[in-house]
């Protein structure tokens, strides 16, 4: 029985970021130091998707296979002392998703190479993963390019015998960005009352749900910032923005286990306030017309009328209680207190699309993909390929003083989404029957 000195899978031009639909060659590399008999060499191409309800368990409970495609490079002879090199190729098929890795399951690709030895002789085995970007264009999801904008109202008491009305309106400038790109956040907040208001928080917040019998639900907050409260009878204005990391896509197309949701969070400590807008990260910016500008103040309307002309005023807004007085009312500025992505101990981060951006239309050159010298990791929030983007957006440099978020192993236990109504009667049946 022949030494095996070396076995390994090399990918051609060292690549590892592939798209659906392409072609994946390389070649398996075999030294030996003496002659090495084999029945079959063989290399497989393997894609799949594992869930468990269990945090970092490889024994998944669900399983679902995009790819499985396997190519006898060598039939039974015997290897010769030396170096000897088998190439082989593969087509992925054109519905395959995105790469994804999280602590309750994950979506993973690899090139495995294996010698198949005389009986009672060690198998050899080798094993290269690659990584599937599967692009979500932003493009094509429908009114992307529009505003979203939530509001709510909340009557509360204070003092005992004292009642107060808050209002809480948010909007952000569209409803999907790309890594890099910065979301703009406007909020109001009229306080009707005489009592002030806690602390405002905008926060970026990450839903992943891992579909096993029971789901569970993966959410974690990628980034906030923290804005000073509203004295009484006052309104404000609070205008702020985050960067999008680098961050897996909406939705992961293709596969049926995993599912990742992303919405905008502004809330208030006191009184509890909370408004949610849903929005949509994907790897090919909006393309915006000079006519979907942005209003400037968030208490300008939202949409054209229907003859495409913007209102020169904002709407009147109720105000039963006579409170703002026949000449409207002054805003505040709602001062910043805290941003997660500054570092305190360095330079504050200037937030500029400038800071992002390169010449309209320019793409990344095909020899420049992030891959092996330096790919943006970002294990925490599930991007386990080198994210990058296409159109006038660059990737974040992770060697930036952006503090990205925490790994998954310092977070608590994700939250479960509540019982469905058969599954509370049911709950509330067997206990009245045990009562009985």
């Amino acid at each position: 029985m022949g030494k095996l000195q070396e076995f390994d899978i090399t990918l051609a031009n060292n690549k590892v970021v592939y798209g659906p639909g392409e072609s994946i060659s390389g070649t398996v590399k075999i030294r030996t130091g003496s002659p090495l008999q084999y029945k079959a060499i063989k290399v497989n191409c393997l894609g799949s998707c594992g869930i468990s309800n269990k945090m970092n368990d490889s024994s998944w409970s669900l399983e679902e296979h995009y790819l499985n495609s396997m190519l006898s490079v060598a039939d039974k002879g015997i290897l010769a002392p030396g170096e000897h090199r088998f190439p082989f190729q593969f087509v992925l098929p054109v519905a395959i998703p995105t790469s994804f890795e999280g602590p309750f399951g994950k979506i993973a690709y690899c090139v495995r190479a294996a010698i198949d030895t005389p009986r009672f002789s060690k198998d050899y085995k080798a094993q290269r993963p690659f990584y599937v970007l599967n692009m979500l264009n932003l493009n094509e999801v429908p009114d992307i390019e529009q505003q979203s904008c939530a509001v709510t109202t909340k009557k509360f008491s204070y003092l005992l015998v004292k009642t107060g009305t808050l209002m809480l309106k948010t909007r952000s400038d569209q409803r999907g960005y790309v890594p890099g790109q910065l979301i703009r956040l406007s909020t109001e907040i009229h306080n009707k009352s005489g009592k002030d208001t806690g602390y405002v928080l905008a926060s970026l917040v990450q839903m992943v749900t891992y579909r096993t019998k029971r789901p569970v639900v993966d959410r974690r907050t990628i980034a906030e910032v923290e804005g000073a409260g509203v004295k009484a009878g006052k309104h404000a204005e609070w205008r702020e923005q985050i960067i999008v990391p680098p961050l897996p896509q909406s939705g992961l197309s293709g596969c049926r286990l995993i599912n990742i949701d992303y919405f905008i969070q502004v809330s208030l400590k006191s009184p509890e306030t909370v408004v949610v807008l849903p929005i949509f990260i994907g790897n090919i910016p909006v393309n915006l017309s000079p006519a979907g500008s942005i209003p400037t103040s968030p208490s300008s309307s939202l949409a054209p009328s229907a003859t495409g002309v913007m209102p020169s005023a904002p709407p009147v807004e109720d105000d039963p209680d006579g409170e703002l007085g026949a000449g409207g009312f002054t805003s505040e500025e709602i001062p910043t207190k805290s941003h997660s992505q500054q570092d305190p101990s360095a330079s504050p981060v200037t937030m500029s699309p400038s800071a992002f951006s390169h010449a309209p239309g320019a793409s990344l050159p095909p020899g420049q993909l992030p891959g092996a010298t330096a790919p943006l990791f970002c294990l925490s929030t599930g991007a386990t390929i080198p994210f990058f983007t296409e159109g006038d957006v660059n990737p974040i440099p992770t060697s930036c003083s952006l503090i990205l978020p925490p790994e998954y192993s310092s977070c608590d236990y994700p939250q479960e989404p509540p019982p469905t109504y058969e599954e509370s009667c049911s709950s509330v049946d067997s206990s009245f029957n045990s009562g009985q």
